[in-house]
């Protein structure tokens, strides 16, 4: 199991490094159309070779392939203890109270993440019929990566919550700023 799961977070972690990569091939693309074949001395020595209008498409790529490396990196890369997290209290309380906050915690996030996706399907329903401006396709598809990090989200931390109450409060290490001194 745990090697099935070092595959899977490999797996993960290389779709969104090869977004990363797309973002940058296509920002290096917009440049080179726009600050070389664009530029005064390359119309003047050889005309207009291809049409900058054209690539218009690459604004909207990088934006969606950005919203996609966020929402996917954030629902399977991203762990609990990458966040900021202001624990003093929590780890100011026995263990057996720390049990309940963690329990407590993960319920209100997996409600708001649950709850809101029906709502969300409703605002986004409309952009099923609505097309792109610059890209071949719909924008549902470009924008469904959101319900994935809802429901993803969501069933870490029901597994969070259920571990807490199996086993209590997870012991969690946390990188301080004086152990990145040392």
């Amino acid at each position: 199991m745990q090697a099935l799961a070092r595959i899977f977070s490999r797996l993960t972690e290389s779709v969104a490094a090869m977004m990363m990569a797309a973002i940058f091939i296509i920002f290096i693309l917009q440049i080179a159309v726009r600050y070389i074949l664009g530029s005064a001395w390359v119309l003047a020595q050889f005309g207009q070779v291809i049409d900058a209008t054209a690539f218009g498409w690459t604004l909207e790529a990088i934006m969606v392939l950005w919203i996609w490396t966020i929402f996917w990196g954030n629902a399977f890369i991203v762990r609990e203890t990458d966040h900021v997290s202001f624990d003093i209290l929590y780890h100011a309380v026995r263990p057996g109270l720390r049990k309940w906050f963690v329990i407590v915690g993960a319920v209100v996030i997996l409600v708001a993440l649950w709850g809101s996706i029906e709502p969300t399907w409703g605002k986004m329903k409309i952009l099923r019929i609505k097309s792109s401006a610059t890209l071949p396709v719909k924008m549902f598809p470009l924008y469904s990566v959101y319900f994935l990090f809802l429901a993803i989200v969501g069933l870490r931390y029901a597994w969070r919550a259920g571990y807490a109450l199996r086993h209590g409060a997870p012991s969690e290490t946390y990188h301080h700023l004086e152990d990145a001194d040392a």
